[in-house]
């Protein structure tokens, strides 16, 4: 198993994370994988900086890791990150730069998640696993986007037909290779 020694992470906050709520460290025992469906780290950020809350807040990650297995962080670990509905309270974002459905996310006949995940990418998602557990006392369990946020809606391109809502992180993403290199177990299903 890799050695949980802190990864090179470049801090990086977003504009509004004193808005955000704060928590204590015992209270984390999940992270989120997600990936970004969008093209680049730039343009996860600009969405990340959007303000979509009235507590002068939007949605992001804690962490972003791109595809040459580069690390910022956008969200300190003590603050409440809008990544997952209902879980975020109790968890870790961390969205991996991957195209996804981008830019027709919701289209059905683009539902495709065909882009790999590069291999330094995933060992610096490992890296950084590792680590977040050792940080963390309480942080057992790891799910992906998709499990969490299981709803169904409208295709943008035809109201009669339904497409799941978020996808991430996507069938090619390595869970057995991730799960095989980390203590997190998969959340049991919710």
């Amino acid at each position: 198993m890799p050695s949980p020694s802190a990864p090179a992470v470049v801090s990086a906050p977003l504009p509004y994370e004193e808005h955000l709520a704060r928590r204590a460290l015992a209270d984390i025992d999940l992270v989120v994988i997600h990936c970004t469906e969008l093209p680049d780290l730039a343009m996860a950020r600009e969405y990340g900086e959007r303000v979509l809350y009235n507590s002068g807040s939007g949605n992001s990650g804690h962490f972003y890791i791109d595809r040459d297995g580069s690390i910022v962080q956008y969200v300190a670990l003590e603050r409440v990150a809008h990544h997952v509905r209902g879980f975020n309270p109790r968890s870790v974002g961390i969205e991996l730069v991957n195209s996804g459905r981008y830019p027709h996310w919701l289209d059905s006949r683009h539902q495709q998640m065909a882009e790999p995940y590069p291999a330094a990418q995933i060992t610096a998602l490992i890296r950084l696993l590792n680590h977040l557990a050792v940080q963390l006392p309480a942080l057992r369990w790891i799910a992906g986007h998709e499990q969490l946020d299981t709803e169904q809606v409208a295709a943008s391109n035809d109201a009669s037909v339904t497409v799941s809502r978020k996808r991430d992180p996507g069938p090619q993403f390595p869970w057995p290779q991730v799960l095989q290199a980390i203590t997190l177990q998969p959340l049991p299903a919710q």
